[in-house]
């Protein structure tokens, strides 16, 4: 084996051990781990900081900056194709102009080959036509705690009060959903795990102060619990009847992983779910109009059908009331 090809299987193994150690390595720890002496490892360190990557040093330890670190992959096509679609998702779920989302599209199309590379710079142009917003630096700043393991203070406006309160938050994940971007993670105002939508931060900044996400802390099993996001302890079983116009449409995916479909006598369906929070579905149900009708809970068949009441009642003539029609 060359020197050459020994110090880049080095260097490689160098980014490896920077990228797993979350607080760092000494030098010593790093001429341990590789079987050389000090003077290499700081000579390959300067030589990978030379390349751009994005290596920190604090109190004689060495670690890479994992906000600006990219790595370099190959792709077979259908892997291409799952990031194409992923690109494609993306562009529809970013509201406001996001560079970074840009910038990203626009470098993995220019790594592909027609026709892919049109369609994620098609997703990028769709991001960089939106309109400029101060979600854009929300996000970063998220992102970046995210990544960093710090802490976070935004200033959440509550969509019920109205009331902008300042909060510090250690972000244990970020989450898409179709409706937006979530950040799930300890909130130290309330002492407890929250769930935020980032169009609801009007700020946030990164904080010194670090933070562990608890080793208990199951994210997949907290989101099992949720319609899409919103989690609890309390889980309630809906159950909706769909007429038989929309069984085949309601039968071509799996809404939630609880849900079981059973058939009804006129051809419909019955459609059960079990959900922490039944207010998430909402928007859900309601898009399905007169197709669908809430059998239980109770309250939320109640809630439901005084919306459509309400609904119904602006597309009556002027002076007719909904119980006359």
């Amino acid at each position: 084996m060359t020197r050459l090809v020994t110090r880049t299987a080095r260097l490689r193994e160098i980014e490896s051990l920077l990228l797993l150690a979350v607080d760092g390595l000494t030098a010593i720890e790093l001429a341990d781990n590789l079987e050389v002496d000090r003077r290499t490892v700081y000579r390959d360190v300067d030589f990978l900081c030379e390349q751009g990557v994005p290596v920190w040093q604090e109190n004689g330890r060495f670690g890479i900056n994992r906000t600006r670190y990219l790595a370099n992959i190959r792709l077979s096509f259908q892997e291409a194709i799952a990031l194409v679609l992923a690109g494609l998702l993306l562009s529809r779920t970013i509201d406001d102009r996001n560079p970074h989302v840009t910038a990203a599209l626009r470098k993995l199309a220019s790594t592909l080959p027609n026709p892919l590379s049109s369609h994620l710079q098609r997703a990028a142009d769709r991001v960089q036509q939106r309109e400029d917003s101060p979600q854009a630096a929300v996000l970063e700043a998220i992102a970046e705690g995210w990544g960093t393991g710090q802490q976070v203070k935004i200033g959440y406006r509550s969509p019920r009060s109205g009331v902008l309160r300042q909060r510090i938050i250690s972000p244990y994940a970020l989450e898409p959903t179709p409706s937006g971007i979530y950040v799930i993670g300890h909130d130290s105002w309330s002492d407890e795990i929250r769930t935020f939508k980032l169009d609801r931060l009007e700020s946030a900044a990164v904080l010194k102060k670090k933070f562990t996400i608890p080793a208990d802390f199951d994210l997949e099993a907290r989101l099992a619990s949720g319609w899409r996001i919103m989690a609890g302890d309390e889980v309630n079983e809906v159950v909706l009847r769909f007429a038989p116009e929309v069984n085949a449409q309601v039968r071509e995916r799996q809404w939630h992983p609880s849900q079981t479909l059973e058939n009804t006598a006129d051809g419909g369906c019955l459609l059960r779910v079990q959900v922490a929070e039944p207010l998430e579905m909402k928007p859900w149900i309601r898009s399905w109009g007169a197709q669908v009708e809430v059998l239980a809970p109770g309250w939320l068949r109640a809630e439901i059908a005084a919306e459509m009441r309400q609904a119904a009642a602006q597309y009556l003539p002027q002076g007719i009331t909904a119980a006359a029609a």
